[in-house]
């Protein structure tokens, strides 16, 4: 007998020992037969050779002493009853124990399958909760690409209805008005076109926030103590059953709301209310700084003392009405004006006093033009330049006579004393006098000087 190498080494060599060792004891139906016995014929078998191993000895043990023993089948079947009442009793309590402990083991396997599902869902929370908190770093970079106050704006109420509602319901931001402290609509944002939005300055819910400066969550309105349900009817507002609400604060001063609501009860959890106060205080600072870059702009384009434009920003402007005016083939006019011996207010009553003459007559050019649409500017020192958008010379002469006569009516105290101005007002037209900013400007300033070597407080046009 030759000895073949085992590859494998010596681990597979005890692994085939144990598989041979195996096979030699192998119990008997494990072997493979030419023929498969049937399973019935097999169950008959077994009831017939126990019948036969229960029967058989005492006629056995008779015929073996030649004669039949009563008192031998008497004790030989009363000991197997006993033995069978043994067994059966010893088979049910095995069958209970089983049984209880089967019963233990499927509480303990549903106890594991919940507690896996828990797991699973709070898994899934929690990954959901990370991805929405990662992009509030996209949110920021977002809101710090402009600093105009529609697009931050529109990124916040996108990014809340989108992440919390999945955009479902509406979406609400207010902004507060710095005068007024009232609030009002912004941007709206909602499921469909059958919502509409009636509360344009909020309603009580808003007002509750903007009241305390505190976040506001409600899963059922009708199950919430803090509102009157009356109010809501009578209002007869969209269907609201749940909603959350957080204030833009900055500094501990509000700038607006930002508020989701639902038709669906329960819509919105606590997790849901802290991240749109993250999203909020991520939005108070984009806010304040579209409103210091709105602020600065208006600095830059307003004149700080008559808080007319400058003369700069006016200079673009007229620019672009001739552009405008040309392409739409339409006219409008220029006035300049200048008050006439202003320095005289100077020296009598102080540059202080000056300076309420200017606001005056700034605050009377702005009141009596106002439904014309004018573009008033403080073009330097005492001088003013309007321009009035569709309107010829002719119209725009009459116009500037009845303006001359409004400031000459207007009573301006200086020191306790009533004082009276003046203004000499020239005029000229596009595209009649010129159809360039320099002609416009030369021609109404030209106007303005023969006014003045007229006698003053008057209008003129060349």
């Amino acid at each position: 007998m030759s000895l073949k190498r085992v590859e494998g080494g010596p681990a597979e060599a005890k692994r085939r020992r144990v598989n041979i060792g195996t096979m030699a004891v192998k119990p008997w139906g494990s072997m493979a037969y030419p023929f498969k016995i049937p399973p019935p014929l097999k169950s008959a078998a077994r009831v017939f050779l126990s019948v036969f191993l229960f029967i058989s000895p005492p006629f056995l043990l008779s015929w073996a002493k030649q004669g039949h023993s009563f008192k031998l089948f008497f004790f030989f079947y009363l000991l197997n009853f006993t033995l069978f009442i043994y067994l059966l009793k010893k088979y049910f309590n095995e069958k209970s124990r089983i049984e209880y402990a089967a019963q233990q083991m499927q509480e303990k396997l549903n106890m594991i399958n919940d507690k896996n599902e828990n797991e699973v869902k709070y898994c899934a929370a929690l990954q959901a909760k990370i991805l929405r908190y990662n992009s509030l770093k996209r949110i920021v970079e977002e809101i710090n690409k402009s600093l105009i106050l529609d697009s931050i704006a529109e990124q916040l109420s996108a990014a809340a209805f989108s992440l919390i509602s999945n955009n479902k319901g509406a979406c609400l931001m207010y902004l507060v008005d710095n005068q007024t402290q009232n609030l009002s609509l912004l941007k709206a944002k909602k499921e469909g076109k059958k919502i509409i939005i009636k509360a344009k300055e909020g309603d009580i819910f808003d007002h509750w926030v903007l009241r305390h400066c505190s976040a506001l969550i409600i899963e059922d309105i009708k199950k919430d103590f803090r509102f009157d349900l009356e109010k809501l009817k009578h209002r007869d507002l969209r269907p609201i059953s749940s909603l959350i609400s957080s204030p833009f604060i900055s500094e501990s001063r509000l700038l607006g709301v930002l508020r989701l609501d639902n038709n669906e009860t329960n819509f919105y959890s606590q997790d849901d209310l802290r991240f749109l106060c993250r999203i909020c205080d991520l939005g108070a600072v984009a806010l304040e700084n579209s409103e210091l870059f709105e602020k600065t702009q208006e600095l830059a384009i307003h004149d700080e003392l008559t808080s007319l434009f400058t003369k700069g920003y006016f200079l673009q402007h007229l620019k672009e009405e001739c552009e405008s005016a040309s392409r739409r083939n339409r006219e409008f006019s220029l006035l300049m004006l200048d008050i006439d011996l202003f320095k005289n207010y100077n020296d009598k009553f102080g540059h202080t006093a000056g300076d309420i003459v200017l606001r005056r007559t700034s605050q009377v050019i702005t009141n009596t033009l106002k439904g014309l649409e004018p573009f008033v500017s403080r073009f330097g020192g005492e001088e003013f330049c309007v321009i009035l958008p569709g309107l010829d010379k002719k119209k725009s002469y009459a116009i500037a006579e009845s303006l001359r006569e409004r400031i000459e009516e207007e009573k301006i105290i200086l020191r306790r004393q009533e004082t009276f101005v003046t203004v000499s007002i020239g005029v000229s037209g596009f595209p009649s006098d010129a159809d360039r900013p320099d002609g416009l400007i030369e021609q109404a300033d030209k106007a303005m000087y023969e006014a003045k070597q007229k006698g003053r407080n008057r209008v003129c046009c060349i």
